[in-house]
């Protein structure tokens, strides 16, 4: 089920960004404004685009969030095996720092910047 979801919402998300997916964005709103006056420019006229631009920004919350979780998950990974790699020798803090607190990783951005002289 997770991996469906992964794949759907991976492919909508792409193709929301798709300059087509941009293009029927903008046609379906000129229509529906080209369409005001035959409607009277009526309540129910301004509620057929409230509700569909409403429901539509609604799933894209969900999934334009479910793809960049997993996209910083796997960004996170990347890091974590770049600082492993490059400093074998010894543990680095900064692995998994992105499960600590705020307060916790200001402090450790301290003590990077002002390098080693800083933890004698």
């Amino acid at each position: 089920m997770n991996a469906l979801f992964s794949k759907v919402s991976d492919r909508l998300t792409e193709w929301a960004g798709s300059p087509f997916a941009v293009l029927l964005a903008f046609v379906g709103v000129a229509v529906w404004f080209v369409t005001g006056p035959l409607f009277d420019f009526s309540d129910t006229w301004q509620l057929i685009i409230n509700t569909t631009t409403t429901v539509i920004t609604f799933w894209m919350v969900f999934l334009i969030q479910a793809s960049q979780n997993r996209s910083v998950k796997a960004i996170q990974l990347k890091l974590d095996e770049i600082i492993a790699w490059m400093d074998a020798q010894e543990p680095n803090e900064a692995i998994g720092a992105e499960e600590r607190t705020e307060q916790e990783i200001d402090e450790l951005r301290e003590r990077v910047r002002n390098g080693p002289e800083a933890s004698a």
